[in-house]
């Protein structure tokens, strides 16, 4: 917890989540992270309920749907904590896609898609996916896509391909995008649309291979097929041709999740890497961490890690006060640059660990493949550096 941006409610509910985890979930990771979806979310269940019980359940959410009330800045830190195992977030509910899921539609859907879909999400009683990228176009430009969904009558018709459909595997539904308005401008032909997952012709592909883990459950990307698929047009989010607008409003959010996460692992990576350092013998009285070479990555990283904590919570602090769209040139600096150092922090407790440190016996090498995505999803780095950058210059009449 940062003194900076410390409020009371922080105060008090710091320690009680950092307890939560540390006993509740760290000493069964690496069973549910490496066995069975199934089994793994019989046990999650349980610590669901015990979330609920200890008054940490969905701490985004207001008080008043069954939430804590947390501004930005401070779920930020709440969910660096959470962060620190890839079980944290889901034990209380705020797991992307759902958290994204739940913001896009407490926002902008109607009242009978609340009452369907919302609520039962913010109780945690199932899951969602969001189904936008797809293989044949690039994801970077999501102008681009050509999954469409055509009016009939009162439905919609869907066709298309989507990947990537993180989650998939179990959700209740998946929230679409959609071309609806071919003729329209680049920025208003599509649409954001719910499409239950046991509609006909919702088709689950498989799991893509995430560098060889399969995955399962709410720890899954989908390849997904929409063949024919036939909702109600009352299942539209928001209007007609918005779901370009929709996506950018369920982004700036969303990035300041990724990042905390990003440097909750980055602090536990980096609480196994110094342990490895001070008690791996190399010969006689010599240590690992006596290397200089170690030594440089030990400082570097606690450099980095300390920046891009300040640098997240500064643009959660601007969003929570002037909005997503003026903290646009912070979302986007944080994006690419936490990324980055989470990869570099990952890759030298990696190195640190040895040939330990490729095994299933430590939690370095499953974060270290699920996590390379992070340069790449949400836009990748190179389309965030540019975007900064032309922020910049438009300053200096460029």
């Amino acid at each position: 917890m940062v003194e900076l941006f410390a409020t009371d409610k922080l105060k008090a509910l710091y320690p009680k989540v950092k307890t939560f985890v540390e006993e509740e979930l760290y000493p069964i990771e690496m069973e549910l992270v490496h066995g069975p979806w199934p089994e793994a979310k019989a046990r999650l269940d349980e610590k669901r309920v015990k979330a609920k019980a200890l008054g940490l359940w969905a701490p985004y959410l207001s008080e008043e749907e069954g939430g804590l009330g947390l501004s930005m800045t401070e779920f930020g830190q709440i969910s660096e904590i959470l962060g620190t195992t890839p079980l944290g977030h889901y034990a209380l509910n705020c797991q992307a896609p759902d958290i994204g899921n739940i913001e896009l539609m407490h926002q902008f859907a109607s009242e009978q898609l609340k009452e369907k879909y919302l609520h039962p999400l913010m109780k945690g009683e199932i899951r969602s996916c969001f189904s936008m990228t797809e293989p044949e176009f690039a994801g970077s430009n999501p102008v681009n896509m050509g999954t469409t969904a055509v009016k009939d009558g009162d439905e919609f018709v869907i066709n298309g391909h989507k990947w990537f459909t993180s989650s998939a595997d179990g959700a209740a539904f998946a929230i679409v995008m959609a071309v609806t308005e071919p003729d329209a401008s680049p920025y208003n032909r599509a649409s954001m649309i719910v499409v239950p997952t046991d509609t006909p012709g919702f088709e689950l592909t498989r799991n893509i291979p995430i560098m060889g883990d399969v995955g399962g459950g709410y720890i899954s990307h989908s390849e997904i097929n929409y063949n024919d698929c036939r909702v109600p047009v009352s299942n539209l989010i928001g209007e007609v041709g918005s779901g370009f607008m929709l996506a950018q409003q369920r982004l700036g959010p969303g990035r300041i999740h990724h990042c905390m996460r990003w440097i909750g692992i980055c602090e536990r990576a980096f609480d196994l890497m110094c342990k490895r350092a001070a008690t791996r013998e190399l010969r006689d009285g010599k240590m690992l961490g006596h290397q200089q070479t170690i030594q440089n990555w030990i400082s570097e990283s606690r450099a980095e890690i300390n920046a891009s904590r300040y640098m997240v919570l500064h643009a959660a602090d601007k969003m929570d006060k002037e909005g997503s769209k003026a903290a646009r040139m912070e979302i986007s600096t944080i994006k690419f640059y936490v990324a980055n150092v989470l990869m570099q922090v990952l890759d030298r407790a990696v190195q640190v660990h040895g040939a330990l440190g490729i095994t299933e016996d430590t939690m370095l090498s499953f974060w270290y493949r699920h996590e390379r995505g992070a340069r790449i999803y949400d836009g990748p780095d190179e389309v965030h550096k540019a975007s900064l950058a032309r922020s910049v210059l438009k300053q200096y009449g460029l």
